[in-house]
């Protein structure tokens, strides 16, 4: 069964064109006072406007450090000094800065047989009218290139282990064929659109055996080339701390992309959730091959 879905979040769409349009940052160097904490930068000029600076400025940035300037070679690095106030912003870097998702792996539970429906509807299988065991949850987003447009024709594809910590791979599914799922799709695809966006119904994702933080995968194809495959992690759910593949990302701000706020749907009745994840796909050599058209 396909979920059916239109239209850009505006919202999102302006604070972007927002940042694209400045026309105040200098391009000078521009030190940051010590006296001048980064909250207190940020309230004093503006999310966007402070987003702007750090972003024209670094990596020339610098900052005094006891008597002198230290420079700052990178805006990670800068970022990475921020605390965790300045990661309280759903989706800030992925709307603002662009920085491309993480890579992570694809783990080994793609599916080796692919269902009979791979829709963007995991929870109903084909015409069947029993749902999948599970918390229903809506997953949207977009996919960006690296200039921040939009990408269309791109094809989203999800996996995930159904309510019972099962794949839809033999491997996984054929030792644990009692426990499985049976209506739940476990694999969907959606092909984006020009306003590149995506949606899915599924399930809230659950740990799985060996991977204590709940994850969906994620793979983003354009015709015969794979873009990117990566995860989505559960913000504030207390398996990130135990889990291999989250503990492998290093980087924090890289932790920050990987990770969506899943959050009740206002007056559902059956209690559903949505996530919001956007998807930003790095710069290659022939990016102009995947420009929206």
């Amino acid at each position: 069964m396909t979920i059916q879905g239109s239209g850009t979040d505006a919202f999102s769409r302006q604070k972007t064109n927002r940042f694209h349009g400045h026309k105040s940052t200098p391009k000078r160097r521009l030190p940051v006072r010590m006296s001048l904490s980064p909250s207190l930068a940020r309230e004093r000029l503006g999310t966007l406007d402070f987003i702007a600076m750090i972003s024209v400025n670094l990596p020339i940035l610098e900052r005094p450090l006891m008597s002198g300037f230290v420079p700052i070679p990178s805006r990670r690095l800068f970022l990475g000094t921020m605390g965790a106030a300045f990661f309280t912003t759903p989706g800030l870097f992925a709307e603002q800065l662009l920085l491309p998702s993480p890579a992570l792996t694809e783990g080994p539970f793609y599916p080796d047989k692919m269902p009979l429906d791979q829709d963007n509807d995991l929870i109903l299988i084909k015409d069947s009218t029993t749902p999948a065991v599970g918390t229903i949850t809506h997953l949207t987003g977009r996919v960006l290139n690296a200039s921040g447009e939009p990408v269309k024709d791109a094809t989203v594809e999800i996996w995930q282990c159904d309510a019972n910590a099962v794949y839809l791979h033999t491997r996984d599914s054929g030792p644990k064929a009692q426990q499985q799922d049976r209506h739940f799709q476990g694999f969907g695809r959606f092909t984006t659109a020009s306003s590149g966006e995506y949606r899915f119904r599924t399930i809230k994702p659950v740990p799985y055996p060996g991977r204590p933080s709940p994850h969906i995968h994620v793979k983003v194809k354009r015709g015969d080339r794979e873009l990117l495959t990566t995860q989505i992690f559960v913000r504030g759910d207390a398996g990130n701390s135990r889990d291999g593949v989250y503990a492998g990302v290093r980087d924090l701000v890289d932790r920050e992309l990987v990770l969506a706020d899943f959050t009740p749907v206002k007056d559902s009745k059956i209690g559903e959730y949505q996530a919001r994840f956007d998807i930003v796909l790095g710069r290659t050599p022939d990016e102009n091959a995947f420009r929206s058209r």
